[in-house]
C-alpha cells in the first residue's frame, strides 16, 4: 500500500511502546479513555473522522495527522485502511481514545513503506476518535425543552430568530450567536440555511429548545466551511427558537377577559387609554404601561401606533383584557426600534382597556329611578343640591358627596361644575336619579385635573335632592311683576334721603317674603344681597343715593356692573 494511502487512512492517536508482547496474531486495543456516553459506536462502513499519532517500537514517529493540521477521514471496513486498523478502530465511541499494536502482518507486512516503515515493522498508533456517521443517517432531534402552550409550530417559508450553540459531534465548539450577542434570522425551506438546519427546526414552537445533530451530507459536506468546520464532520446544534412568524401572518387575538356587558365596540376614530405588558415572544418584557402608573393614551385606526396595535386594538370593550400577537411587518420590521426590540421581532402586548370615546360623544345619561308627577325640572340658573359618586370606568373610585356629608351645591350653567355633568344635571327632578357617562372633552380634558387622569371617561351617579328657581344670567335679584313705582323713596325706610347697607337689605328680605321678587339662588341669600348693595353704592361710601340707584333694564348695553 502506498504511504500516500498510509496516510489518509491511519486511525486515532499512536502510542508509545506497551512492552514487548511477543509475535502478535492480532491487533492489541487498550481502551484507555471511553466517555461516559457513548451514543453510537463506529461500525463496517461507517464514516469516520479521527486524530493519530504513528510511531514503532522504540517510540520514533513516522506520522502525525496533528502535524498536518487536519484530521483523517475514511470509511472503516472497505479495504480502504490496513488491516489492523480497520479491525482497531471497531466499536470505538467519539472522544474514545486507543493505543493500538498493529502486527506487521495487519500492517504493512514483509515490504514495508520505502523510505518511511521497514519491512516487518510492528505498528504503534494513539487514536482518538472525531465524528462517527453513515450514508444511512438521518437528522436526529431531541427535544431538551418545551413550553406548555404551543399554538404554532415552524413551517417552511417560515422566518425565524434563533439562539445556537454549534460544536463538531466531539464537542468542539465552532459558532455561537450568543457570543454575537444576536440572534441568527432567516427563513426556513428557501435554501438559505444548511438543509439539516432546515429540516431541524421545522415543528418547533417558540421557546422551545432542542438539540440537532446533522450529518456532513446535509451540512457542509465535503468541503467543511472554513477552518472552523472541517470536510466531512457531523454537527451539533444546540437550539433555542425565539419566535417566528411568517410574512403572510396577520394580526393574532386572544380574548382574555370580555366583560357580560359590553354596549359598545372601539372603532376608527375612538381614543382609548389601555394599559399594557409589552414583551417579546420568548417572554422577554420590553416596556410596560403600569411601571410608569400610567395609561397609554391614542386614538386607533389613524395611523399614531404601530399599524398591528391600530389593528388589534379595533373592536374592543371597555374593561376588556386581549392579547395581542403582532409580526413584525405590522410592528417595527426589520431594524427593531431602540435596544430592547430586535429586528424582525414578534410582539406581544397583554391588553387592558380602561376606557375609550370618540370626540363626538355626547353625555350618556341613564335614568334610574324618576319620580311620579314630575312636573318641576332643572334649568340653568337654578340652584341645585345633589349627591354624587364619580369613579372611571374601571371602577376606580375618585370623588364622592357623602364623603363630604353634605350633598353638592351649584347654579346651573355658571361654569362651576364640569360641562357634562351639567348637561347631566339638566332636566331632572328632585329625587330622581340618574347615572351619567361623561367624555373628556366634556369633562377635565386632556390634562385631566388633580386626581383625574388625562384624557379620562368619567362615570356619575346623581341623585337631585332639591332644587330652586334660578334668575337669568348677569341678574342677582328678579321681580315677579312689576317694580314698584318710586322704588327709591320705598327703599328709603327712614326717609332721610339715603340708604345704607342694613336698609336695603330689610327691604329687599321683605320683597322676597311678600313673593313680589326672588333672589339669585344661593347657600348664603345674605352675600347675594351685600354684592347687590355692592353694585349699586357706585362710590362705595356705604349708603346709595337716588342718583346711584337704577333697574337693571335702565342700563346701557355696556354692562359695567350687575344690578337688580
Amino acid at each position: 500500500m502506498a504511504l500516500g494511502s498510509f496516510v489518509l487512512l491511519l486511525s486515532l492517536l499512536g502510542v508509545l511502546g506497551l512492552g514487548d508482547p511477543g509475535p502478535l496474531e492480532d491487533v492489541v486495543i487498550d481502551r484507555y479513555y471511553i466517555p461516559k456516553i457513548c451514543l453510537r459506536e463506529v461500525q463496517m462502513g461507517d464514516f469516520i473522522r479521527y486524530h493519530y499519532n504513528g510511531t514503532f517500537k522504540d517510540g520514533k514517529k513516522f506520522d502525525s495527522s496533528y502535524d498536518r493540521g487536519a484530521t483523517v477521514a475514511g470509511v472503516v471496513g472497505v479495504g480502504r485502511l490496513i488491516t489492523g486498523m480497520d479491525r482497531g478502530l471497531q466499536g470505538m465511541c467519539v472522544n474514545e481514545r486507543r493505543h493500538l499494536i498493529v502486527p506487521p502482518h495487519l500492517g504493512y507486512g514483509s515490504i514495508g513503506v520505502a523510505g518511511l516503515i521497514p519491512p516487518d515493522a510492528t505498528l504503534y498508533f494513539d487514536v482518538v476518535m472525531l465524528d462517527i456517521w453513515n450514508k444511512n443517517d438521518k437528522l436526529q432531534i431531541t427535544t431538551l425543552a418545551k413550553p406548555e402552550h404551543c399554538n404554532r409550530t415552524v413551517e417552511n417559508s417560515d422566518f425565524v430568530r434563533y439562539h445556537y450553540n454549534g460544536t463538531l459531534l466531539d464537542g468542539t465548539p465552532f459558532d455561537s450567536s450568543y457570543s454575537k450577542d444576536s440572534t441568527y434570522d432567516t427563513y426556513v425551506g428557501t435554501g438559505w440555511l444548511i438543509k439539516g438546519m432546515d429540516q431541524g427546526l421545522l415543528g418547533m414552537c417558540a421557546g422551545e429548545k432542542r438539540s440537532i445533530i446533522i450529518p456532513p451530507f446535509l451540512a457542509y459536506g465535503e468541503k467543511g466551511y472554513g477552518t472552523v468546520i472541517p470536510p466531512q464532520a457531523s454537527l451539533v446544534f444546540s437550539v433555542l427558537l425565539v419566535d417566528f412568524h411568517n410574512p403572510k401572518d396577520g394580526v393574532f387575538l386572544e380574548h382574555l377577559e370580555v366583560p357580560e356587558s359590553c354596549k359598545r365596540r372601539a372603532v376608527t376614530g375612538d381614543f382609548v387609554r389601555y394599559h399594557y405588558n409589552g414583551t417579546l415572544m420568548d417572554g422577554t418584557l420590553f416596556d410596560s404601561s403600569y411601571s410608569r402608573n400610567h395609561t397609554y393614551n391614542t386614538y386607533i385606526g389613524k395611523g399614531y401606533i404601530i399599524p398591528g396595535m391600530d389593528q388589534g386594538l379595533q373592536g374592543v370593550c371597555m374593561g376588556e383584557r386581549r392579547r395581542v400577537v403582532i409580526p413584525p411587518h405590522l410592528a417595527y420590521g426589520e431594524n427593531g426600534a431602540g435596544d430592547k426590540i430586535p429586528g424582525s421581532a414578534v410582539l406581544i402586548f397583554d391588553v387592558h382597556v380602561i376606557d375609550f370615546h370618540n370626540p363626538a360623544d355626547p353625555v350618556e345619561m341613564e335614568t334610574v329611578y324618576r319620580p311620579e308627577g314630575c312636573n318641576i325640572t332643572t334649568r340653568n340658573r337654578d340652584f341645585v343640591r345633589y349627591h354624587y359618586n364619580c369613579s372611571l370606568l374601571d371602577g376606580t373610585k375618585l370623588f364622592s358627596s357623602h364623603d363630604y356629608g353634605s350633598p353638592q351645591e351649584v347654579t346651573l350653567g355658571t361654569n362651576k361644575v364640569i360641562e357634562g355633568l351639567n348637561r347631566g344635571l339638566l332636566d331632572m327632578c328632585a329625587g330622581e336619579r340618574r347615572v351619567l357617562i361623561v367624555p373628556p372633552h366634556l369633562g377635565h380634558g386632556e390634562s385631566g385635573a388633580r386626581g383625574v387622569p388625562g384624557s379620562a371617561v368619567l362615570r356619575f351617579e346623581v341623585e337631585l335632592i332639591s332644587m330652586e328657581e334660578g334668575v337669568p344670567e348677569g341678574y342677582l335679584f328678579i321681580w315677579h311683576g312689576d317694580p314698584p313705582e318710586n322704588l327709591y323713596e320705598q327703599m328709603d325706610l327712614n326717609k332721610d334721603g339715603q340708604i345704607p347697607a342694613d336698609e336695603f337689605s330689610t327691604f329687599i328680605l321683605t320683597q322676597v317674603a311678600e313673593g313680589k321678587g326672588r333672589l339669585m339662588p344661593s347657600s348664603d341669600p345674605d352675600k347675594v344681597i351685600a354684592d347687590m348693595f355692592k353694585n349699586q353704592d357706585r362710590n362705595q361710601d356705604g349708603k346709595i343715593t337716588a342718583e346711584e340707584l337704577k333697574l337693571k333694564s335702565d342700563e346701557d348695553q355696556e354692562k359695567i356692573h350687575e344690578e337688580l
